[in-house]
């Protein structure tokens, strides 16, 4: 009775992972990565930041252009006045009377369009417009920094729920061989060829098992919503990761590493930066040279005065056009020319200097790197090679368990020998990957090769 109660149990556990299995799409590592480069919070920033450059980059943010503004204004005028004249007669000896003016009404209008034009500056816009554009090619490049740290975080966390995956199967083998000996250790039992320490044993195994499984199930739904979380999707989101893992063969290695001074975006950015830094040195010499410049002016001019004592109002309709050029040459200013473009020469060797100590760190990361990589490839081998005498060596016991000639405690640690060679298989294997991609991204090839 016992039997056929368990025989239900793992029955059913088996159906509902197989249920649970179908309701999870796949999600496969390219797709992961699509989903990354859409929605990432930190990507979208980037892009952001290549658009604010590229918009500074453009033709209207130069200074070649020319400046046109416009202008326009009205004025009005009301006056209430009287007019004394003391001491004045007129012809028929009367008191000259006073003049009385009310409400005598002047307007004023006037508009006006004024262009200004820089033939010359010093070639200062010139090479402050080739240092925006770039500006605008570091931007891409810290883009594609932060594509190629969030591709490798995203990675990292998905190779770790495929781990988490292959390690909850790997526990539910576990169980399932555990279950088997309690129904083998209670036939025992009834026909009298064992105790029940052996059941209880195997119970007590059983618990353990289904700990380690719980245990691990729980990782990978954790490391599931992280996965979410990099993807910027909901946390609740469920999926199943691909478990199969590629290596990039050797040859192809040597050849990316040989190439990754071109390729690796530390150094590119820093050359962009000493590109960058050469024309602030041109820039700051422009001051050196004078300025040439274009003007131009229309307007027009409306004044409606209103009458007075002693002339009567007038209506004044001006139009003007002015044309004019004007060089200025600043012959010293006090040194502050000198200055910047001593300083500009200052911060150029500096990005001499950080570009060749960045050289340095990359050649260093580089080797590291693939010491570490190929490091983890031998224990790779070594694992799995353990995988297989562990398998053997299991075999092998539960031949002789089943037959009565060894305990069940011996037999329980070929069965936990086995559990930590596949568990340590499945480690080596997601660490020699990581260790890859970490190499790839060195030599700036994360983004070119297919996952």
């Amino acid at each position: 009775m016992k039997r056929s109660y368990l025989t239900f149990l793992l029955l059913i556990s088996i159906i509902g992972a197989l249920q649970l299995s179908a309701q999870e799409p796949a999600l496969s590592k390219q797709e992961a990565v699509n989903l990354a480069l859409e929605n990432n919070f930190g990507i979208q920033v980037a892009r952001n930041q290549v658009e604010i450059a590229d918009n500074n980059q453009s033709i209207l943010n130069s200074g070649f252009l020319p400046v046109l503004s416009a202008s326009a204004g009205a004025s009005y005028n009301r006056d209430d006045s009287t007019i004394e004249f003391p001491g004045q007669f007129l012809e028929n000896g009367d008191p000259r009377p006073d003049v009385i003016i009310d409400q005598a009404e002047a307007q004023r209008y006037d508009s006006g369009l004024t262009l200004d034009y820089t033939l010359f500056d010093g070639l200062g816009r010139f090479y402050n417009y080739k240092s925006l554009k770039e500006q605008y090619q570091l931007s891409e490049l810290q883009a594609r920094e932060t594509i190629e740290n969030t591709i490798l975080q995203l990675l990292s966390v998905y190779f770790e729920v495929a781990r988490l995956t292959e390690n909850v199967y790997v526990f539910k083998q576990a169980l399932e061989i555990s279950k088997d000996r309690i129904t083998r250790a209670e036939y025992a039992f009834e026909y009298g060829q064992n105790t029940k320490l052996d059941i209880l044993n195997a119970q007590v195994d059983v618990t353990n098992d289904s700990i380690n499984l719980l245990n691990a199930k729980q990782q990978l739904a954790n490391t599931k919503r992280d996965l979410n979380v990099v993807l910027n999707q909901s946390l609740n989101e469920v999926f199943e990761v691909d478990t199969v893992v590629t290596f990039i063969p050797s040859l192809k290695l040597d050849e990316y590493v040989s190439q990754a001074k071109q390729n690796n975006v530390a150094i590119l950015q820093t050359e962009k930066n000493l590109m960058i830094n050469d024309y602030d040195i041109k820039v700051s010499r422009s001051g050196y040279l004078p300025n040439i410049g274009l003007t131009g002016s229309y307007g027009w001019n409306l004044n409606q005065s209103a009458a007075s004592a002693f002339f009567p109002g007038v209506n004044n309709t001006t139009y003007n056009l002015n044309l004019g050029a004007r060089l200025t040459w600043n012959l010293f200013d006090g040194g502050g020319t000198a200055v910047r473009v001593k300083n500009a020469k200052i911060a150029f060797k500096n990005q001499e200097l950080l570009k060749k100590q960045v050289e340095l760190e990359v050649d260093r990361d580089i080797l590291n790197a693939l010491d570490f990589y190929e490091n983890r490839l031998n224990i790779y081998a070594i694992q799995e090679q353990n995988v297989i005498t562990n398998e053997n060596n299991f075999d092998r016991s539960r031949e002789q368990f089943q037959l009565g000639r060894i305990t069940s405690i011996e037999f329980r640690q070929a069965q936990i020998n086995l559990l930590n060679a596949l568990t340590n298989k499945n480690l080596a294997k997601y660490d020699a990957k990581l260790a890859e991609l970490q190499l790839l991204q060195l030599t700036g090839q994360l983004l070119n090769v297919e996952l």
